[in-house]
């Protein structure tokens, strides 16, 4: 098993992206799969139709797997590639619009996603003959799926506040806006409604967070430290930033957590 970078377009939505193959001619194939926590989207290429069991259920090449609860395995025979990204929980609702729960220890065929070329797709992927070229070509499936998930209003704050969680607030607003193909006015407009606070407003909070958590949990050598892993630009930046949002600078905080 060999785990493949995941591409930055992917990143707020996927844990990580696993790589199988084999090029055993007459071997059968079992791949156990166990309660992880995690669902995810499913691309093989193989000589025989890989099938999930105890099911006895033959998958598509191309296909959304929901959480495991009971213990099952993929079966195949012979030569295949299989690609497996695990998905972050939110992103099966916000992305594919399929509710999670319908999906517990089953499969969902992504041709059946409305208002996306998944034939296309897949035709591309099929011809691909280099995993780098299937995780590009798996990376602009994304890209559908979320020009599609961004027209829904409720679904553009999930993935936006989802990006700033992700990158502990250190993302900027202009790459939340180019990802979900909307203006800044929007963006800014549509996350108030639903959190309260703009986006930005949102980012630096959650910054802000990130620092206290690694001064409370963490090791580090001094403020500066503390500053550059939350991602400030300098220290002054991050002294401003404490202030306004605790009443006190890092040094005076670090006094009440050492009483």
């Amino acid at each position: 098993m060999e785990k493949l970078q995941v591409p930055q377009k992917m990143d707020p939505f996927v844990k990580e992206i696993v790589f199988l193959e084999s090029t055993e001619l007459l071997t059968q194939h079992k791949i156990p799969f166990y309660a992880d926590g995690f669902a995810g989207i499913a691309f093989s290429k193989s000589d025989q139709p890989f099938s999930i069991q105890p099911k006895n259920k033959i998958l598509p090449d191309f296909y959304l797997y929901g959480q495991t609860i009971i213990p099952m395995t993929l079966e195949t025979k012979g030569a295949f590639e299989l690609f497996a990204i695990r998905l972050f929980p939110f992103a099966v609702k916000t992305l594919i619009g399929v509710d999670t729960k319908t999906l517990n220890d089953d499969c969902y065929d992504l041709q059946q996603v409305e208002g996306v070329d998944t034939e296309s797709s897949i035709d591309e992927l099929r011809k691909a003959n280099d995993k780098n070229k299937v995780v590009q070509l798996l990376t602009n499936y994304f890209d559908k799926l979320l020009k599609k998930a961004a027209t829904n209003p409720d679904y553009r704050v999930i993935l936006a506040s989802n990006m700033i969680l992700k990158s502990n607030g250190n993302i900027k607003i202009q790459t939340i806006q180019e990802r979900l193909q909307i203006t800044e006015r929007t963006l800014e407009r549509q996350f108030k409604k639903e959190m309260g606070v703009t986006a930005i407003q949102f980012a630096k909070i959650i910054q802000f967070n990130s620092s206290v958590r690694i001064m409370t949990e963490e090791d580090y050598l001094n403020l500066t430290d503390v500053a550059f892993k939350s991602g400030y630009a300098d220290q002054s930046h991050f002294i401003r930033s404490f202030k306004k949002y605790t009443g006190k600078t890092p040094k005076e905080f670090q006094k009440v957590l050492s009483l």
